[in-house]
């Protein structure tokens, strides 16, 4: 049965082991700290920031706007989501996570998603779901291989190509749907299978896509950028399309996205697409 969490002040503050403490954003300085945020990680011409009234009435009808704070009480990142109905069933859709960049390479985004599904499972959530840059490597080992999110759904062009972020450009705003379970503790973590067909891979630059067939090989894969913030427009757009056309194509044909490979040697980045 859903409940609301009656905000903020119920929910806990947990202090990890080294000092950085997650709670709930509960003051009016934590909502325009949470925003100074948004404006420094998609800049200030962003047109989807999420104003303080927002972040606080969202906490009020079981949503979560939760932060991690350095030892000096300086917001270092934040997640917020709704709580609401999704397929007649209670479930959380997280809008947002940043992390501020001298913060990265902690996991504060990793603590922060474990402490958004605690408070997610008190409202009877049984399933959190957001969206991710099929291009951008850290977030989709993030959200597939160390939470164990699946890679439900592609959505074309989902938040249109004028969101006025610096950070995406006018390039158009493809993403997974990532779907998450959080009644199960551990996720396994899926295997990479030792052989897969590149279908999508990087030319020799390493700059651009490489053009290969698409066969009906039953593991695929599809590469994407080692760093997709050093290219430029035009290399942006040639992955999108690639990868685009890839997904696609494999996804009608019942193929499923089963885990996700970090760049390792002579190897780029990779999604290991499966047929069911």
């Amino acid at each position: 049965m859903y409940s609301s969490s009656g905000g903020p002040e119920s929910a806990p503050v947990v202090v990890d082991a080294d000092g950085l403490v997650f709670r709930a954003l509960s003051s009016h300085a934590d909502y325009s700290a949470c925003v100074q945020v948004q404006d420094e990680i998609w800049g200030p011409g962003f047109s989807e920031v999420v104003p303080p009234a927002i972040l606080m009435v969202t906490q009020k009808m079981g949503g979560v706007c939760a932060g991690a704070f350095g030892g000096d009480g300086r917001l270092l990142g934040f997640v917020y989501g709704l709580t609401g109905v999704r397929h007649g069933e209670v479930a959380h859709w997280s809008d947002m996570l940043a992390v501020r960049p001298e913060a990265r390479g902690l996991r504060v985004g990793e603590r922060l998603k474990q402490y958004q599904r605690a408070q997610c499972l008190a409202v009877g959530a049984r399933t959190m779901y957001w969206t991710f840059d099929p291009l951008v490597a850290r977030n989709a080992h993030l959200n597939l291989m160390r939470l164990g999110a699946r890679a439900a759904e592609y959505a074309v062009d989902l938040y249109g190509s004028n969101t006025g972020s610096p950070l995406h450009g006018a390039l158009e705003t493809d993403r997974w749907i990532a779907a998450w379970d959080l009644t199960v503790e551990t996720p396994t973590v899926p295997t990479v299978h030792p052989s897969g067909t590149f279908v999508v891979r990087m030319a020799a630059s390493g700059e651009l896509p490489a053009s290969l067939a698409f066969t009906d090989d039953d593991v695929v894969r599809v590469a994407v950028p080692v760093d997709h913030t050093v290219l430029s427009h035009e290399q942006r757009v040639a992955w999108r399309a690639a990868t685009r056309a890839a997904f696609l194509h494999y996804l009608e044909r019942g193929y499923a996205v089963q885990s996700f490979q970090r760049a390792s040697g002579d190897l780029p980045p990779f999604y290991e697409l499966v047929r069911s």
